[in-house]
Formats: C-alpha cells, structure tokens, sequence
C-alpha cells in the first residue's frame, strides 16, 4: 500500500497535472478544484448531468457527490462516472460517495450492491486482516462503478451510547482508539489497492457528542477528550496523506477569537491542532457545509472565506437545502472574489490547489 506519497512526489505529481495539455491553473481553475457538489439526476442522459459534466471539462468544479437519489441502477452510475471522468481525464475529478457499510451506503442491495455490515459489528466479528478482505472487495466494486472517493473510514471513538449520530448506527468500530486505528488502516488499505481515496471523518471527533450536527449546532466543550485524536495521530505516523473530513463541531476552548465557529470553520482546530499538533498536510475536506450546523448560522459567503480561512483546502456542497444547478458557479465566484481582493487569501487557494493537484495524481 502507499499509504504516504513522499513530498518530492507529491511535487512532481502537482506539476505534471499543472502542465497538461488543454489545463491553465488560473485562479478561477484552483478555486475550481476546490469545490465539490451534489447533484440531482441518475441518467448521463439527464440535463442535469450533461450541465455537470460540462462544467467538470471547464473545471469550474473539482468533483461531485453522489447521494441515494443519484442511483437508480449501477449501469446508469457507471456511465454517470465514465461521462464525469472523460470530462477531464488531465485532472481527474473527486467523484465521491458514502459507503462505509451499514446503514451509511449510497450503493445498496436494491439496485445489486453487496452491502457489508456497520464498522462496529465488523470488528466484533473479525480481526483487522478479515476487515480489510471484505473492505477490499467492497472497494474494487466501488472502483469499478468509476468512483475516486470513498468518504470513510470512521475514525470516530465510540464513546457516547446515546451518540444520535455515531454510536446510533454503529458507525465507530471501537471507543479504543488503537482498535480504531487498526481497522480504519484496513479500510484505507484496501481502498489503495483499489485506487480509491478515502477520508478519515469526522475531525476532531464524533463519538462523544451529544447531538447531531445534520440538525444544528453541536457543542462538544463539555464532553470532548484530546483522545479522541488518538486514531488520526497514528494513522498520520503511519504515513497516511489521504483526505481528512472535518466535522461541524463547535468546542470553547478551539474557537477564534471574538467568534462562536465550529471545527470546520476553526484556524485553532485546522491550522492549529490538524495541521499544527498531528502534522498533517494532506488535503483537509469539510463534511457537508450544508448541514443545519453552518447553514443555521452563516451565509454563503461567511461560510466559503471562513472554512478557507480555517484551512480547508476542499468545500463539500451536498446540494441539497435549496438546490440550484449554479451552487459551483456561486461558490466559486466568491472565491475568486475575496483572492482578487486579499493577496492572502489568494495564496490559501494556491496551496490547497498544490495539495489536491498531488492527491489527485492517485486517481486511477
């Protein structure tokens, strides 16, 4: 498994998708790759999906979100996947789901997917060796549909039994976070070898909370522990240099200064304890910024400049509160906009662009 990309790679990689043929990085491109969206339609015959394409081919988008509604049989998913993917094969799109098993699966039995159990009956019932040959076939199903993302594995702890989020649907394997640690590499690595990137979620940690960020607003002060930080910093020593999903979660003592923002607005939590404290400096993706967490209490705008502020380098739309075909249009005008008016801001958008430029050179 690669589980790292060196950093000379990673700036070879970066500067041979830069210089493809047909491929400019403008600031209007870089602040393209930034932005991932959902999407309705389930036929690459739809409108709606020949818009996306097209605005793929233009990069005006780095990638897309698959939600159930998008699947109606895995024939019409594959030639979705193979008309976003001929779009733009110099810089291949994040083509993304959910798909960790139980009850978080965009792929279903219904329409023929093999559905595999929630991440805490897996490591009840099998060692991570087991883990990571049903996680691999899983995956190379996955791969085979044209996907280039996998939004997992959980890195959670699974601390709260009464987590409406976490604990609820099993989604944690363990609240041992070296247990965790050990099947979220299963997952990683049986997604590698399949070509799949994947994301660790959700920074700095669901496990413990006591409500739904889907819903709103969640404050973790009282019930968070820096342990649950323990998976992503063995991970990370393990060379892990995929994405990481940062969550909505709002803790006192991590939020900036004069403002309530939670983690995936957060400097303290991104810059300060992710890139900072544990090292990282992958690619740092937000969970969905249309939860009711940030859409109950920031604007559009408050939200795109805040996360890339905090240190995001990927903005995940689902596209979903009110949707609207121009969402991409809109968020990536508003980029542009602030880089064109703060020299810093425009230097954030570069280096995210380098980080997912080199991320992407995985793509298969």
């Amino acid at each position: 498994m690669f589980f790292a990309l060196k950093p000379a790679l990673a700036a070879i990689a970066a500067s041979m998708l830069m210089i493809a043929p047909g491929f400019a990085a403008s600031l209007e491109a870089m602040a393209g790759q930034m932005i991932i969206v959902g999407f309705q339609g389930d036929s690459a015959s739809d409108k709606s999906i020949k818009t996306l394409t097209a605005e793929l081919a233009a990069g005006d988008i780095g990638g897309v979100m698959y939600l159930k509604t998008n699947v109606s049989s895995l024939a019409a998913v594959k030639a979705m996947n193979a008309a976003f993917r001929a779009a733009s094969p110099d810089l291949p799109p994040f083509i993304t789901l959910d798909q960790e098993g139980g009850a978080v699966e965009r792929l279903t039995k219904d329409v023929g997917f093999t559905e595999i159990a929630n991440a805490r009956t897996i490591a009840r019932q099998m060692s991570p060796e087991q883990a990571e040959a049903v996680y691999a076939k899983m995956a190379k199903a996955i791969a085979g549909l044209g996907f280039t993302v996998n939004f997992g594995p959980v890195a959670d702890l699974d601390i709260n039994p009464n987590n409406q989020i976490i604990a609820k649907f099993g989604r944690a394997f363990s609240a041992d976070p070296a247990v965790v640690a050990k099947y979220d590499a299963a997952f990683v690595a049986a997604h590698e070898q399949a070509g799949i990137l994947t994301a660790l979620k959700h920074f700095p940690g669901h496990g413990s909370s006591t409500a739904d960020s889907h819903e709103g607003f969640v404050d973790i002060t009282k019930t968070w522990s820096k342990t649950e930080l323990e998976p992503y910093r063995a991970l990370f020593a393990q060379g892990y240099s995929g994405m990481v999903m940062v969550g909505h979660l709002y803790h006192a003592d991590y939020t900036d200064a004069g403002a309530k923002t939670p983690s995936s607005l957060s400097r303290q939590w991104i810059t300060g304890v992710l890139r900072g404290d544990l090292g990282f400096d992958g690619v740092a993706i937000s969970d969905d910024l249309e939860m009711g967490a940030i859409r109950k209490h920031f604007n559009l705008k408050q939200t795109v400049t805040g996360a890339v502020r905090a240190g995001l380098d990927v903005l995940l739309f689902s596209n979903t509160a009110n949707y609207h075909a121009g969402l991409g249009d809109e968020v990536r005008a508003i980029l542009v906009s602030e880089a064109e008016s703060d020299p810093s801001f425009a230097a954030l958008i570069e280096r995210s662009y380098n980080r997912i430029t080199a991320l992407k050179a995985h793509i298969r």
